[in-house]
């Protein structure tokens, strides 16, 4: 029988459908089967959120440019993409979307790029899978909704458990190097507070690996977030220990996306405090998004847990 034929038979009430499969002398069809094709899934792509329409715009273009691929999974009948904070469509907003149209499972996949207290405290919390007092704190001050779906929330890893962040950040400065032997690298990033040893170990491991294949050897990093307190001297530091030794610092934004106050503000200013910052140092205010790589992680990943999400079911049935 067409699957999408038993998928809108098996969502009539069991007895009738067990009425309409014997009167057609069909083959009776296992009770792990037919949970399975009552399930409906949907992926929700969670990333921060921003108060600028040209960082937002790049996370529902992800979206957009995978909607087709990701669809083209039978089991996932529709994608949507929420944004943390500063602005809807929320996390609780896009939840509550999906229990309103009778999903039963939503993949989140958050596209942030290293372990935070945000995916590891505030989106649990958000959930309702955690109960987190300084996360709670932080939602009540921030207006930031609380809602506890009906639908089984199955949350991804997240981006910085691949080598994609690696390639990005080697395009992207092989794209501004004429002469690696008198340039070094310096990466500035958002960063996490409680999260600083991961952060740094994942900065060093990237300018190791541009290192490797491009004889930039020099590297350094530094922040633009809650870490340096929105400030650009911490960009200024970065790049003054490079400059230290080379006689040129390629400066490249790990973010997410564009952000004026990020690119051009914060980062902008750090380099502008550099003497002679026109003619020593390269700089692009450019993000990770968009990338090839990071769009057909987010399919790779939401596929992969398409079969958590249907194991999921069959051992829930199985009990």
């Amino acid at each position: 029988m067409n699957h999408r034929v038993i998928k809108k038979i098996t969502r009539l009430p069991l007895f009738l459908v067990l009425l309409s499969l014997g009167s057609c002398n069909t083959e009776i069809i296992p009770a792990n089967d037919l949970a399975r094709e009552n399930q409906k899934i949907g992926v929700l792509i969670v990333n921060h959120g921003s108060r600028s329409e040209v960082w937002r715009n790049a996370l529902l273009d992800l979206e957009r440019s995978i909607k087709d691929s990701m669809l083209g999974n039978e089991f996932i009948e529709e994608s949507k993409t929420a944004f943390m904070e500063y602005t809807e469509p929320s996390i609780a907003t896009r939840l509550k979307e999906f229990d309103a149209e009778g999903f039963t499972d939503v993949i989140l996949i958050p596209v942030f790029l290293s372990v935070s207290t945000h995916s590891f405290d505030d989106i649990p919390t958000i959930i309702g899978r955690k109960e987190d007092p300084t996360s709670l704190e932080t939602l009540k001050l921030e207006n930031i909704e609380r809602y506890s779906p009906k639908a089984r929330v199955h949350i991804t890893p997240l981006l910085d458990f691949t080598e994609i962040i690696e390639q990005n950040i080697l395009r992207r400065v092989r794209d501004l190097s004429v002469n690696p032997a008198g340039e070094g690298l310096t990466l500035i990033a958002y960063g996490d507070n409680t999260y600083l040893h991961e952060w740094k170990s994942l900065l060093h491991q990237v300018g190791e690996f541009v290192a490797k294949n491009t004889g930039i050897e020099r590297h350094s990093h530094g922040w633009c977030g809650h870490l340096a307190h929105y400030s650009p001297d911490s960009t200024s530091a970065a790049i003054n220990r490079v400059l230290n030794h080379k006689e040129t610092a390629i400066v490249i934004p790990v973010l997410v996306a564009h952000d004026e106050m990020f690119q051009i503000k914060i980062i902008g200013d750090g380099i502008a405090k550099i003497p002679n910052s026109d003619k020593r140092i390269v700089y692009k205010p450019d993000a990770i998004l968009p990338d090839r790589n990071v769009e057909k992680w987010v399919l790779d990943i939401a596929n992969e847990y398409v079969d958590v999400a249907r194991n999921k079911q069959f051992s829930l049935t199985n009990r």
